[in-house]
């Protein structure tokens, strides 16, 4: 089971944090149409986790998607990190969030990720947040840890069922490989522009779950710009000193210039699904359940 999903972003961030430049949007929608067109020619349906904002403010991104029949999840209202946030704050978040998407595109959402995989053992509420807001799928652990927190207590590198209070909700992992006995993660985002095409597929083939992340970002050639302090600061709650600003860039841009050849190599030889398909074959009742 192979599942592709694309966090979309992009076009909410530039105009929230960087310049609102009509360029930049222009080189988002081409290479979204390359996404699609690649997508469209395996007759693969992926899973396009959008934030809230970007129903209300580029809604023809979001319905462009939806049209091509693929699924759309939610990535919260603001990309503002769950653990960043009080239970009250994520909860008004997501109604918000949920709430743009399902108006504009007419259906039921029922799958989330939170930004940056941003839920953990010390905001495990977050999966008490989703259920009550009707979420009955989620893909936000990151079950190894990671310079943003991941949740390495999680345990479980497959669909699991989540028991959380009076919740219950299914999660679909990041998968993970072993390099030098240390679980890492290889399938999507920085990790998917550092690591070899041949070794993602390799790890990819020699286990039954893989889930692969991407950002419109990940495939641009060119690279990012340096936040200013202000909008560094705004964006990651934390002191936008040179130097964090700078090792930002460094991992936003590493291995950038093959990752679309990358992406469409893997597109065109793995039989992808997305996470509405995959939760209709899994027979649950053989999943392992985790009670946190």
């Amino acid at each position: 089971m192979n599942i592709i999903s694309f966090d979309i972003e992009e076009w909410f961030i530039e105009r929230a944090f960087f310049s609102n430049c009509e360029v930049r949007y222009g080189e988002f929608d081409e290479f979204l149409e390359k996404v699609l067109g690649a997508l469209d020619a395996r007759n693969i349906k992926g899973t396009f986790f959008c934030v809230g904002q970007m129903a209300t403010e580029f809604p023809d991104v979001v319905r462009k998607i939806d049209a091509a029949g693929h699924e759309i999840g939610c990535h919260s209202n603001t990309h503002r990190w769950l653990n960043k946030m009080t239970r009250e704050e994520a909860l008004e978040d997501t109604k918000a969030a949920v709430g743009a998407l399902e108006q504009l595109i007419g259906k039921k959402v029922k799958s989330y990720r939170a930004p940056a995989f941003s839920i953990g053992k010390a905001n495990k509420w977050a999966f008490e947040v989703l259920a009550e807001c009707g979420f009955e799928r989620d893909a936000s652990v990151f079950p190894v840890v990671r310079d943003f927190g991941g949740f390495a207590e999680f345990g479980q590198k497959e669909p699991a069922i989540v028991k959380c209070g009076s919740a219950q909700i299914k999660e679909f992992p990041i998968c993970t490989a072993k390099i030098m006995g240390k679980d890492v993660a290889y399938s999507g985002g920085g990790y998917f522009r550092f690591f070899p095409y041949w070794f993602i597929k390799r790890e990819m083939e020699k286990h039954d779950y893989a889930m692969n992340y991407f950002h419109i970002a990940d495939l641009l050639p060119e690279s990012n710009k340096v936040m200013s302090r202000a909008s560094y600061e705004t964006y990651f709650k934390e002191p936008g000193t040179l130097l964090n600003r700078y090792k930002r860039y460094i991992k936003s841009n590493l291995g950038k210039s093959g990752a679309w050849d990358k992406l469409q190599k893997l597109i065109n030889s793995i039989d992808y699904m997305n996470l509405d398909q995959a939760d209709s074959v899994i027979d649950w009742s053989k999943a392992k359940v985790i009670e946190l």
